[in-house]
């Protein structure tokens, strides 16, 4: 079955080189086939935009492009192409060149949307909820500066896993286990699956390992009164919420999935193979 597509949204960071170019390219062909277009274009920190009535977006960028469209849009139900016009890109597998066949494979119902896991992260103050954020890749507590250890305790709905003394503590989606969580030496995941990733950064206790967690679980995470250095959480690497002392950070699953187009072309084993270099030889 074709898809009945009457508007798109294109989301863009203008910084890369060829946006322009590449916007012009598909509004021109948008038009050709009587689909309406509307452009956010963003230098620098992007503003949420008011999108109404959107069949579909395209994300032209890197894949930090690609984490403020999620947000945007995961709960207007809108499917995202995600085009990387960026340096490395594991979500945005879609070269700018081939997103004209993707995107005509998706009209002609011929590709598969790829329903991504977000996480829900609120934080409370005194008992009560003062914020709540949405992320496709991860949350993250730790310290402001480096080398500054903090101490957190760690639960797991009504079990406590225990008392983190370390540089931080990831929260992972697995979409975002090849990112930070990745670095800090966490699994990779499969990006469909429906789990969370617990991955302590730089522990003091080397018992602290990463944990994979059914994603019905929640995990609660107070920020113990003995800190030496301020803490904060950071959401996908662009959102940062400064945190204080006895505040508690809860993560579970979000109410909606991220809905990215995929490509037929690659699979996530052979992305993995490529943008991490697994030859097999000596320089894998």
């Amino acid at each position: 079955m074709g898809k009945d597509i009457k508007k798109a949204v294109i989301i863009v960071n203008l910084l890369k080189n060829e946006a322009e170019q590449l916007v012009n390219e598909i509004t021109d062909y948008l038009r050709s086939k009587n689909i309406q277009s509307e452009v956010f274009g963003y230098s620098g920190e992007p503003i949420t935009p008011e999108i109404e009535n959107a069949d579909v977006a395209f994300a032209l960028g890197g894949d930090g492009t690609v984490l403020f469209s999620a947000r945007t849009l995961a709960k207007l139900r809108v499917p995202v192409l995600a085009v990387n016009m960026g340096d490395f890109g594991f979500i945005t597998e879609v070269c700018k060149d081939e997103w004209k066949d993707t995107f005509e494979d998706f009209l002609n119902g011929q590709l598969e949307l790829s329903k991504r896991l977000m996480l829900k992260t609120c934080i409370i103050r005194d008992k009560k909820k003062i914020a709540e954020f949405h992320c496709l890749n991860d949350s993250v507590i730790s310290a402001y500066g480096i080398s500054k250890m903090i101490r957190l305790s760690v639960s797991l709905n009504e079990t406590t896993l225990g008392k983190y003394r370390a540089d931080g503590v990831i929260v992972s989606t697995p979409t975002g286990s090849t990112a930070y969580s990745a670095a800090a030496g966490g699994p990779l995941l499969e990006p469909e699956m429906d789990a969370v990733l617990l991955n302590p950064i730089c522990p003091f206790s080397l018992s602290n390992r990463p944990l994979v967690i059914p994603s019905d679980k929640k995990i609660k995470i107070f920020v113990e009164h003995e800190q030496r250095a301020e803490v904060m959480l950071t959401v996908d690497g662009q959102t940062v919420f400064p945190l204080k002392p006895e505040d508690v950070v809860t993560f579970e699953q979000a109410p909606e999935k991220a809905l990215l187009i995929s490509s037929d072309k690659r699979n996530f084993y052979e992305i993995l193979r490529a943008k991490l270099k697994w030859s097999g030889g000596p320089d894998a």
